[in-house]
């Protein structure tokens, strides 16, 4: 193939000598392969491909059901497929979560069904439960709510999430989702139903998780699609009592093992410094998985084989990790934290950057290193430009399952990409395959490849950032 030919004689352009006087550690030869690697990505790669095996021969990967123990088989098959140099398997244990049947019904005063779905981590209603709903705006007024003034009711919290391109309207309205039980228990309810925290208009309801506090009672949550929110509202604007049935299985059958599986591309000079791209592998049990996250595992598998392939490897090792269980509760990322954590490597990870908002394009590159090696992320940046990427030096943050070795002192970079739609389909059962533009994951895979190159073909040092407290 010309273009890995062009790519190998690249490479071995690296090796002839030249000094980088820019404090880059980085010379012509660097930038020439960085700069290959995003154009051939751009002429097409794997990643959907990878995308496509796995959301058609596993599909949907609940944490602790078979299906994530298949998707450990096919991820581990998939690395060694990609001719990485070392593929391996570490254990992340968490408590199991499995859906049941759901079913909701407005009783009177119009009865009809409505569209919900279970949160991750809620219990059941142990047969049908009926009760008079009360109305909250958002999650604030039901925390205004008088003591005692919810016994035996429904709480609905019917707060709306607004649509941006980076996301931001996700975190004013996802506390319902993972509050909501708590404090409308703290009042009394018996349960708690909440708008989806999404941007559609689709009659789809999007899951997540949700949790309980110590000491306060436990009550089922679900959530509503938008249609049926709004149908909702309007009942209840109609100034009569609403009461709906509930009926809702869910389990929580113990303890499971699953694994977060890794391929190395071993570094030539400085094997023991790591640059660590990835995703997650598991994924909610409505949809695919498509979206989330199985473009994020395509696009860094993709990234981190078109490295591997070059004649040369990067000074340093490039890790991609494939993380289990981001659902719920980021047990993936904590584990591999934790380890790296009591091996002492913490300041060995160099870079992390992980893939996990979908499959739109690249348009911005953020990152958390120390001062002295901004001109490394600058001249990153530089490579990634024409894929129409800006360098920004303000905002963001590491993905989800790169916060807890942060919170260690590792550094970050992120590849922010367009999530415009990202919430239309997050958490449902329309995150399909269908939803993925292929030349957008090829633009991803450009800019994951280019930047985990150039991170780990320098020789400068990212540095460690302070730690935080859990």
């Amino acid at each position: 193939m010309r273009l890995a030919r062009n790519l190998l004689a690249l490479a071995l352009l690296a090796t002839l000598p030249a000094v980088a006087s820019d404090g880059t550690g980085l010379d012509a030869g660097d930038l020439a392969v960085a700069a290959a690697l995003r154009d051939q990505a751009l002429a097409g790669t794997e990643a959907f491909d990878i995308v496509e095996s796995l959301t058609t021969e596993v599909g949907p990967r609940l944490a602790g059901t078979p299906a994530d123990a298949e998707a450990v088989r096919w991820a581990q098959a998939k690395f060694e497929s990609l001719g990485f140099d070392r593929v391996y398997l570490e254990p992340v244990t968490f408590p199991v979560w499995l859906r049941g049947h759901e079913r909701a019904d407005v009783v009177a005063p119009f009865p009809q069904p409505l569209v919900i779905t279970a949160l991750g981590g809620s219990i059941g209603t142990e047969g049908a439960l009926e009760a008079e709903v009360v109305h909250f705006a958002d999650l604030a007024a039901l925390e205004a709510a008088p003591a005692g003034s919810l016994e035996g009711k429904i709480a609905f919290i019917s707060n709306r999430m607004v649509r941006f391109k980076d996301g931001r309207g996700y975190g004013p309205a996802v506390g319902a989702r993972s509050r909501g039980a708590v404090e409308a228990a703290k009042k009394g309810a018996v349960a708690v139903v909440i708008r989806s925290i999404s941007t559609n208009s689709d009659r789809f309801a999007h899951t997540g998780t949700m949790r309980y506090d110590e000491g306060v009672p436990r009550i089922p949550a679900a959530a509503l699609s938008n249609p049926d929110a709004d149908l909702l509202v309007n009942m209840l604007r109609r100034g009569q009592p609403v009461k709906l049935r509930l009926d809702i299985a869910a389990e929580h059958p113990g303890e499971y093992t699953s694994h977060n599986v890794i391929g190395e591309i071993r570094g030539r000079d400085l094997p023991d410094e790591v640059v660590t791209i990835g995703g997650h592998l598991d994924s909610w049990d409505l949809g695919t998985g498509a979206i989330d996250d199985g473009a994020g595992v395509a696009i860094t598998m993709a990234a981190g084989a078109a490295i591997g392939r070059l004649e040369q490897a990067p000074r340093r090792t490039i890790r991609v990790i494939a993380y289990a269980n981001e659902e719920q509760g980021l047990y993936g990322g904590k584990a591999y934290a934790e380890a790296r954590a009591a091996a002492g490597e913490i300041a060995a990870h160099q870079l992390s950057a992980e893939s996990d908002f979908g499959a739109g394009r690249v348009y911005a590159l953020r990152a958390g290193v120390d001062p002295a090696a901004w001109p490394v992320i600058e001249k990153i940046g530089e490579v990634l430009a024409p894929l129409g990427v800006v360098t920004e030096r303000e905002g963001g943050g590491p993905g989800p399952d790169v916060g807890p070795i942060v919170a260690k002192g590792a550094t970050w970079a992120q590849l922010a990409q367009d999530g415009t739609d990202y919430f239309d389909y997050h958490h449902t059962a329309n995150d399909t395959l269908d939803k993925i533009d292929p030349k957008a994951l090829d633009q991803q895979v450009a800019a994951y490849a280019a930047m985990a190159w150039l991170a780990a073909e320098t020789d400068v040092d990212f540095g460690t950032l302070p730690v935080r407290q859990p």
